[in-house]
């Protein structure tokens, strides 16, 4: 498996998993979106919390040249860390949700 395949996977895996989770709340369904044709990965709850209306993206990966992007993530879960731990190198992965400046601090990829 080359290396782009295998982190398509490695994403699709956390997600999969992720997705299990049902809110505790409302009326609420997760969504999870594969896109491997443009590589763009994503969570989205949509539904209702009572009168509330919930639509949202709770996690967004990416993979653009060669690295994957965290693009979002509104949950407590180090969703980069569990990368590392599945296998994908620091260096190969980008926190897209800090500036460009930050990123030099936080020891993932600059980009």
């Amino acid at each position: 498996m080359d290396r782009l395949d295998l982190y398509r996977q490695i994403i699709k895996d956390i997600l999969t998993e992720y997705s299990q989770y049902k809110p505790s709340n409302g009326e609420i369904e997760v969504q999870l979106w594969l896109d491997e044709e443009r590589d763009h990965y994503q969570i989205l709850g949509v539904g209702w919390d009572g009168k509330k209306r919930v639509y949202g993206c709770s996690v967004h990966f990416d993979i653009k040249d060669g690295k994957i992007w965290l693009q979002e993530n509104n949950t407590e879960i180090d969703f980069a860390q569990e990368l590392v731990d599945k296998g994908v190198p620091k260096e190969d992965i980008v926190i897209g949700f800090h500036t460009p400046l930050f990123r030099q601090y936080s020891g993932y990829a600059l980009c």
